[in-house]
């Protein structure tokens, strides 16, 4: 009960944290150094989310959505992504309507911190995208990523139809091919996105911090 407890405390104080605008650290990705912004002006409003409302996709366009511990490093990487033309962070996967962040901190509300991606699939695929997600954070630790420890830091796909399914299904496949520990990713259907507050959205790209570590090689330009 007392280990419970110090996670719990340590979620919190790493959500917290966060909330104020107040990295860990400051130390790039993984190693690999910080990103430049992208080199193309990218959107802010993938299917025109909003709090719960449903989303409409633009024409030539597709949406996918992924859970990989803090959203702002997985935004960070993804705008970076050529094909990627918006881009949106906020919470889904859980049961709390119109979800803040002190909320999802508490652990109440079953939400995950969630990138929303529009993306040209003329230029990207699908299966392009989640081969990226698996990458990018490490899909072996059950509500953890790093030093960000609670249920809205898991692993997790969120698909929007058949076909993304057995995409994921099978970049996952891969991934455990190449892990030796298990993979714990959840593969669910999307359902309402609620697009965080405004100082989450593309934070990494607005204020040049880049705190959040997620693993950008192969992904940006130069690594």
């Amino acid at each position: 009960m007392r280990t419970l407890s110090l996670v719990l405390v340590m979620g919190l104080v790493a959500c917290r944290s966060a909330g104020e605008g107040l990295a860990a650290s400051d130390t790039g990705s993984l190693g690999q150094g910080k990103p430049a912004a992208p080199l193309v002006k990218l959107g802010t409003d993938p299917g025109g989310a909003g709090q719960g409302t449903p989303l409409a996709v633009r024409p030539g366009r597709e949406l996918a959505a992924f859970a990989a511990g803090c959203f702002w490093g997985v935004e960070d990487a993804y705008r970076h992504v050529p094909g990627v033309t918006a881009t949106a962070v906020g919470y889904s996967g859980g049961h709390t309507r119109n979800p803040t962040y002190d909320a999802v901190c508490e652990h109440n509300t079953g939400h995950a911190e969630t990138l929303l991606v529009e993306f040209d699939p003329a230029r990207v695929t699908y299966e392009r995208l989640v081969d990226i997600f698996f990458q990018i954070h490490d899909p072996t630790t059950k509500n953890r990523q790093g030093p960000d420890v609670g249920d809205q830091y898991r692993s997790a796909v969120f698909t929007l139809s058949p076909a993304q399914v057995g995409a994921a299904r099978a970049s996952m496949a891969r991934a455990q091919g190449k892990s030796q520990k298990p993979i714990v990713t959840e593969i669910a259907p999307l359902g309402a996105f609620y697009k965080a507050e405004a100082y989450h959205q593309q934070y990494s790209e607005r204020t040049g911090s880049h705190g959040c570590p997620v693993n950008l090689k192969g992904i940006v330009q130069g690594t």
